[in-house]
């Protein structure tokens, strides 16, 4: 007879700093990224016993090279743990660490794992996005999606078609704004207090300590902007300034029962209140954030006026204001990406999910009169994934 359904909740995350593809990291293997971020987890909770871990879910978006062979076991295996922990790999492109997550969860809550390691890699410079890959042509060549489906930039320049409103001036301005709130939150020491320093080599500059994230550009301007091409169309308004780069980076974050956590003294950051995955027109992934969104507020008997806190992926700036235009929210509005995100700090595709919850329990800490929050992102092939989540510092207030 099954059990009744557990509170699941985070307890922490962790990240490497992020790279620009082959840069930072171009002698630094992919599953030595994740197994930092998993060995940093044990690291800060000695009050974990590593034999108390039941599953490592880890993703992957391409699972080849050093990437590949079941990563969620071997970065389990070459991070420490028992060999009694098992794991697996999970790939679900851009939202792999976000379904790390939630499948995990699920098992907490149906009592199958008291506590989990799931979190995401992408080594984009080992292995660029579609490397390998050998699509059915009669996805194309039965018209069962435009062809345009196969190249994320131009799903952007769609969803700039589908979205008139949502001009290159905007997505630019909302670029800036990205770049200035990642600034901002080096200032404030919000952003370090995730990272896990990585040590890397090079043929020319020797070894080295990576402790931020490369891609930010702090300088950059509205018209320095302007003055960018449009590589996936003449004359469009996708840039590589008002979209996220190619990128290196792991993540990786514990998640527990509630009762276990409390069993083990382990922090509670958020408690998981429910999530959704929903398709959409592959031509226009970038919309997927909406139904998503949708789907999981109505299953959770919640509306977005619930919601206080928003960390959404910048894939492309474009994307992001869909949302907002859609939900009623300013571009500026402080509940929204407060510390920055992907346009300046980088989208290691598989890993971005786990970041995403970093900030948010970050923006639960810093506003205990926000009760709900939700991370969000569009993933490639048309599809959106959107988590709820509860803030535990919750003392009245704002919904």
């Amino acid at each position: 007879m099954a059990s009744a359904s557990r509170e699941v909740v985070f307890v922490d995350g962790v990240r490497t700093p992020f790279g620009k593809a082959g840069s930072l990291y171009a002698e630094t293997r992919a599953d030595d990224l994740v197994v930092n971020c998993i060995r940093e987890l044990m690291r800060r909770h000695p009050e974990l016993p590593p034999e108390r871990v039941d599953e490592v879910a880890v993703a992957a978006t391409t699972q080849t090279g050093d990437q590949g062979l079941t990563i969620g076991r071997t970065a389990a295996l070459l991070a420490g743990l028992p060999k009694s922990v098992p794991g697996f790999a999970i790939d679900r492109m851009c939202a792999g660490a976000m379904t790390a997550v939630t499948t995990t969860a699920s098992g907490i809550a149906f009592g199958a794992y008291d506590v989990v390691v799931a979190g995401g890699v992408e080594h984009m410079g080992h292995h660029p996005m579609g490397q390998g890959i050998d699509p059915n042509p009669r996805i194309v060549a039965e018209k069962l999606v435009d062809q345009s489906a196969l190249v994320m930039g131009s799903t952007a320049e769609n969803l700039h078609d589908r979205y008139p409103a949502i001009t290159r001036e905007r997505a630019d301005a909302f670029a800036v704004l990205s770049q200035q709130r990642v600034a901002q939150a080096y200032a404030d020491g919000v952003i370090q207090e995730s990272l896990v320093p990585v040590a890397t080599r090079s043929a020319t500059e020797g070894w080295g300590l990576a402790t931020a994230d490369e891609p930010p550009r702090p300088g950059t301007t509205a018209g320095g902007l302007a003055r960018l091409r449009t590589p996936f169309r003449p004359h469009g308004r996708v840039t590589a300034g008002n979209a996220a780069g190619l990128n290196d980076g792991a993540t990786a974050a514990l998640l527990a029962a509630e009762d276990v956590a409390t069993e083990l003294g382990l922090p509670v950051a958020m408690r998981l209140v429910g999530f959704a995955f929903a398709g959409v027109d592959p031509e226009v992934m970038g919309v997927g954030p909406i139904p998503a969104t949708e789907k999981a507020l109505a299953r959770a008997g919640l509306t977005i006026d619930d919601i206080g806190a928003f960390e959404i992926n910048e894939a492309f700036a474009v994307q992001v204001l869909a949302f907002l235009d859609h939900f009623g929210l300013d571009a500026e509005d402080p509940r929204v990406n407060p510390y920055g995100g992907a346009i300046a700090l980088g989208h290691p595709l598989a890993s971005s999910g786990v970041r995403l919850m970093i900030h948010l329990a970050r923006q639960f800490r810093e506003r205990p009169e926000v009760r709900y929050g939700l991370t969000t992102m569009c993933i490639g092939l048309g599809m959106g994934g959107t988590v709820l989540w509860e803030n535990p510092h919750f003392v009245g207030g704002e919904a």
